[in-house]
This record gives structure tokens, C-alpha cells and sequence, in this order.
């Protein structure tokens, strides 16, 4: 069976979002699933995020879809639409294109924990921030006016 061991893999809280965008997602820890399982067609994270902790800046993807399931704890999914808490066993899902941002805030005291999983063309993909003056492509991190910041995006 081809179980991975998740305290084997490495943890990080790596981001290549520029400041002040940083911040918020210093407490987000994660681990990614889908090198070590050697899956090559889509990515997979397992994050727990710590309170306080945003899962990302608020935003929307154009060339990859995106599914989010929660493990254990609860965070608020923010979107454009409003907010709806998240708790174990609650799936969400984001369709390519769709332009509606969203993120996770983990407004509790304690740690949650989900697993988020997109499928796609990576290299291709691009999306925008819309709380912020940030959108992302295939070079990086750029300002709404095409600006580049000088960080580099993980992938």
C-alpha cells in the first residue's frame, strides 16, 4: 500500500508572497503530498494551520482547480460571497476560472488541519488577489499593473 508516512516528510511555512502579503500565512505549516507520492498530474498539501493562521492571501485560480478537505478543527472559508465555517469532515471545491476569491482563517484556539489538492496545468496558471494590489502568473508575483514584485513564487 502506498501509505505515506507524514512525519517523515518535511514541514514548512514557506511563502513567496512579498511584504507586508507574508504575514498572515506565518502560521501556516504544510507538507507536500504529491512528490512524495509521486504524482505528477496534480499537487496535494496536508496544512495545519495554526490560530490566527491564513491558508493564503484571499484569491482565485484561472488554470487550476482546487479542493479542500478538512481533517480536524474549524476555520472560516472567506469568499466573495461571505463566510462559512469549515469543520472536519466538510469538503469544498473551486472550479478553474471561476473568479471568486477565497481563503481560510483559523479564527479558533486551536489548530486545524485540512488537506488541499488542485489539478491542472501549474506552469499555465495565473490568478489574481482581489484585497490586495497582487496577481500571480507564470513568472511570479506581479502588482495588478504588471509590475513585478521581486519575490519568487513557490509552486
Amino acid at each position: 500500500m502506498p501509505k505515506l508516512d507524514l512525519d517523515s516528510l518535511p514541514q514548512t511555512n514557506a511563502t513567496g508572497y512579498p511584504a507586508p502579503y507574508d504575514r498572515e500565512v506565518e502560521g501556516r505549516w504544510y507538507r507536500r503530498l504529491a512528490p512524495e507520492g509521486g504524482l505528477t498530474e496534480m499537487g496535494a498539501s496536508h496544512v495545519v494551520l495554526k490560530p490566527g493562521g491564513w491558508s493564503s492571501q484571499r484569491h482565485w485560480h484561472g488554470g487550476q482547480d482546487e479542493l479542500l478537505v478538512m481533517i480536524a478543527g474549524e476555520a472560516v472559508l472567506v469568499e466573495d460571497g461571505g463566510e462559512t465555517v469549515l469543520r472536519a469532515g466538510d469538503v469544498a471545491a473551486w472550479p478553474k476560472g471561476v473568479r471568486d476569491g477565497h481563503h481560510l482563517q483559523n479564527r479558533s484556539g486551536s489548530d486545524c488541519v485540512f488537506v488541499a489538492i488542485s489539478a491542472g496545468d501549474s506552469s499555465a496558471d495565473y490568478g489574481e488577489y482581489p484585497d490586495i494590489d497582487m496577481k500571480f502568473g507564470p513568472d511570479g508575483y506581479l502588482h495588478k499593473d504588471g509590475t513585478p514584485y521581486p519575490t519568487k513564487r513557490l509552486s
